[in-house]
């Protein structure tokens, strides 16, 4: 879920017991070599049988939570991955589509999407995406995307119940980047295809965050390499071009992308001036979106050049669109990160704005402090995801295991090697090449895109601003984008996720007709 995102950072330690004897440790480290070159455990795997009551209908379905080992031969590593599939009972396999989904992070379990809007079970929040008080509840979800595709939600080698074999330092490291994710994962969805008997099913992917950037990775790996070709890839909240959202004294494009997102967290939080304010948020952005390419860009470019009237005009407008006073807008040479956004719109009011989704505000537990050191629209939801998939697939699924489910494993995200998937390992990682080339031998591939006006993590805007260096032309027309009243975690919000699910449902229905 996500993106370079705020983190559960996961810290586990063995202490050292006191005293010893020299053939203690001798055997010790025998006994650990043994463990090491043991055969590792079988592919665990339980299945079971449910229904699901919508509208007085039933839908019977089969859920299968597993593991499949996936190897990268040249690295001489392997790994397992988790993961939970379900299917439709009554529907023919060669005509039933099958989708794959992920999250992101990278670190990211498949659980947000799983349990926060796509499984045939979802974690019951707030209508406003607030966690609820605990203990969680889970139910049927009537917004499922069982009701028109049979779905695999992937966990990641280092993610949910997934590992590295063994599961050391120096083979964790094989699955985690770019390449390598998109190497292990592919090569699940390969085996899965294999097992299941789906290669003739209509095949899209569905990806949120980081996960989008991993999908456009595969829609070119997967053809390339196994012949696979792909129906439809869904894009949740998506990140393909990552100067649009990494700040930086030389990159001043995340400036411009990331202001009409202000621009909408002020209008929601009513603090725009009146004339801006009374403006439908559809109008609103049309104008700030219009300034983010048409003039912001020319008075960044200048640096310190700037005239006295455009610094004036600068200041003014900056200073409506972000809520912010202008000697703030001016102090910070009229770049404004999103960190400083969301921690000084309402400081006056002891407040700041969730990074996921700016709807939602935090107290700030230490004012001293330059940062909260949370995200108060995402670190309330650790509980009830973590809960609920934790309780779900133990009771429900009856899947057994000790282990720790890692829904957010900040140990990848530290680790992980973006270079593997950069030009000349060096700059921004930039997968939009491969979604573009993708699309180029695939003609009949569809894309939807889904973003949320308050997501202050991947503003819609950015992704605006790369399909237009996409160069599609004419293909274009296969490319299907959506805005939802939501930030990043678009269906956390109620409304916002059942339009998601209409529109979900209308794009595979387009996407299907041959």
């Amino acid at each position: 879920m996500i993106i370079v995102i705020l983190l559960l950072s996961w810290l586990a330690f063995t202490p050292a017991g006191p005293g010893g004897t020299a053939g203690k440790e001798s055997k010790a480290s025998e006994n650990a070599k043994k463990e090491a070159t043991a055969a590792p455990p079988r592919e665990r795997l339980s299945k079971t049988e449910h229904r699901l009551i919508l509208d007085g209908k039933e839908w019977d379905y089969t859920a299968v939570a597993g593991e499949l080992t996936v190897g990268r031969k040249e690295e001489e590593a392997e790994g397992r991955i988790f993961y939970v599939a379900y299917e439709l009972k009554g529907g023919e396999k060669s005509k039933r589509p099958i989708t794959f989904a992920f999250n992101g992070g990278p670190g990211a379990a498949s659980v947000w999407l799983h349990m926060g809007s796509l499984g045939p079970k979802r974690i019951s929040l707030g209508k406003d995406g607030r966690a609820l008080p605990p203990p969680v509840q889970y139910a049927d979800n009537p917004f499922t995307w069982l009701l028109f595709t049979d779905l695999v939600f992937i966990d990641p080698v280092g993610t949910g119940f997934s590992r590295s074999i063994p599961d050391d330092e120096k083979t964790k490291k094989k699955f985690y980047g770019v390449r390598q994710d998109i190497e292990s994962v592919a090569e699940f969805i390969r085996l899965y295809l294999t097992r299941y008997g789906r290669w003739d099913s209509p095949k899209f992917l569905t990806g949120e965050s980081y996960g989008t950037t991993r999908s456009a990775g595969l829609a070119w790996h997967l053809h390339q390499r196994y012949g696979i070709a792909l129906n439809g890839i869904l894009l949740i909240s998506p990140v393909l071009d990552y100067d649009t959202i990494l700040f930086h004294p030389s990159n001043d494009l995340p400036y411009m992308l990331f202001l009409p997102t202000y621009a909408a967290a002020v209008w929601r939080h009513q603090m725009l001036p009146d004339n801006l304010q009374q403006k439908g948020l559809e109008a609103l952005l049309t104008e700030v979106e219009r300034f983010s390419l048409e003039r912001y860009p020319v008075f960044l470019a200048k640096g310190e050049n700037l005239d006295h009237r455009e610094k004036g005009e600068l200041t003014e407008r900056l200073s409506a669109y972000t809520g912010l006073p202008k000697e703030f807008i001016e102090q910070h040479r009229y770049r404004i990160s999103w960190s400083d956004f969301t921690t000084n719109l309402l400081k006056n009011k002891g407040l700041f704005l969730g990074r996921m989704d700016s709807t939602i505000t935090g107290i700030v537990p230490d004012p001293t402090h330059p940062y909260p050191g949370y995200d108060p629209s995402l670190d309330p939801l650790f509980g009830p995801f973590s809960g609920a998939i934790n309780a779900y697939l133990r009771e429900d699924l009856k899947f057994e295991s000790d282990q720790v489910y890692e829904f957010l494993n900040n140990e990848v995200n530290r680790s992980w090697d973006w270079s593997s998937g950069m030009a000349r390992r060096q700059g921004y990682l930039d997968v939009s090449h491969s979604l573009r080339d993708a699309l180029a031998v695939n003609g009949r591939l569809k894309v939807f895109i889904a973003s949320g006006f308050y997501d202050l993590a991947t503003p819609y805007f950015t992704v605006a601003y790369t399909l237009s260096h996409m160069w599609l032309r004419d293909q274009m027309s296969n490319v299907t984008v959506r805005r939802y009243p939501g930030g990043h975690m678009i269906y956390t919000h109620g409304e916002a996720l059942e339009r998601l699910f209409q529109d979900a449902r209308s794009f595979y229905a387009a996407a299907l007709i041959q």
